[in-house]
């Protein structure tokens, strides 16, 4: 009797175990709403790994802010408050460089040129996350960066003075260098920013525009291409790792087709935002050849002084980089 005894609480625990298992939950906080690209794509890749392990591992996407704000999340995910989480990569340009080598004007102002800067800089970037118990899964860019106004910029010198809403360390550097004031705003303020004139332009990207219909507050769209940020998902290493080895493979198996996927629909955004804020008559225009010329100086500019906060391995990346 002692030993069926022992077999049948065996037996129960590992029913215990594995019920466990099946009901393990991950919360993930993401800074913008559910009609985002990188929303959209980001709840594809917790239906895919939900799939893949047969409902062993779900995600719980928490939108816009709502959970947790923007400037919170990397933290909370390294301290494992949250063990998975989006965030855009320039944010942490405060306490490495190098994760802004993707918001350097025209550095890399196409998917392509995009593509092959992140094929450069992804594993130095994953290790630096790895030193602070993080693991990178993927990363998906935005759209080309714009300048939005409610005037023409023809020369960039209408720039000066402006409140210009920044969301990064590049474009607070840009904001600057025209003599306008940068002003960090998050995307789901964008429209009261402009509504009580904390904010009167902007540089983001047509998805942006779009998405807080910039047609309400504004009139004019640059598309200077200036640069093509990047969101990274990250994963709390020591949670990640806690997994079986099967749902650790799952989730990088889910997160290989969500960087494919999230590029491919970013690409397709461009276009189609850009067309939605024709629609709603926003005047949509290309640079100017002085503009062209302002920006690139301002870029070179730019470059140098983030190869000199980058030190030797900033030089190293740009070098990988313009070898490929």
């Amino acid at each position: 009797m002692k030993i069926k005894a022992r077999y049948f609480a065996a037996v129960m625990l590992s029913a215990v175990l594995g019920s466990a298992q099946a009901e393990t939950k991950w919360d993930m906080p993401t800074p913008y709403g559910d009609s985002n690209f990188h929303t959209v794509n980001i709840r594809q890749f917790a239906e895919d790994v939900s799939a893949a392990t047969n409902g062993e591992l779900s995600i719980t996407v928490h939108s816009g802010g709502s959970l947790i704000k923007h400037p919170e999340i990397k933290n909370s995910v390294r301290r494992g408050l949250v063990p998975i989480g989006e965030l855009i990569m320039s944010r942490l340009a405060n306490e490495d460089p190098l994760f802004e080598v993707d918001s350097v004007p025209y550095l890399a102002s196409n998917y392509d040129e995009a593509w092959d800067l992140w094929q450069a800089s992804r594993d130095v970037l994953a290790q630096r996350l790895e030193a602070q118990r993080l693991k990178l899964m993927f990363a998906v860019p935005w759209p080309p960066q714009g300048i939005y106004t409610r005037f023409p910029v023809e020369t960039g010198d209408e720039l000066k003075g402006v409140k210009m809403r920044a969301y990064n360390k590049s474009s607070e550097q840009l904001a600057e260098l025209f003599g306008a004031i940068p002003t960090q705003v998050e995307v789901p303020d964008i429209p009261t920013a402009f509504g009580t004139g904390r904010v009167d332009a902007m540089i983001t990207s047509p998805s942006t525009g779009a998405n807080t219909r910039a047609w309400d507050y504004l009139s004019h769209f640059n598309h200077a291409q200036l640069w093509l940020p990047k969101n990274m998902v990250i994963v709390n290493t020591r949670v990640f790792e806690g997994l079986p080895e099967s749902v650790q493979q799952a989730i990088e198996s889910a997160a290989a087709e969500a960087e494919k996927r999230g590029w491919d629909a970013s690409k397709a955004e461009t276009d189609a935002k850009i067309a939605i804020m024709r629609e709603n008559r926003i005047e949509v225009s290309e640079p100017s050849e002085v503009l062209v010329k302002r920006l690139q100086e301002v870029g070179a500019t730019m470059e140098q002084e983030w190869l000199e906060r980058a030190g030797e391995d900033g030089k190293a990346l740009i070098e990988a980089y313009r070898a490929r």
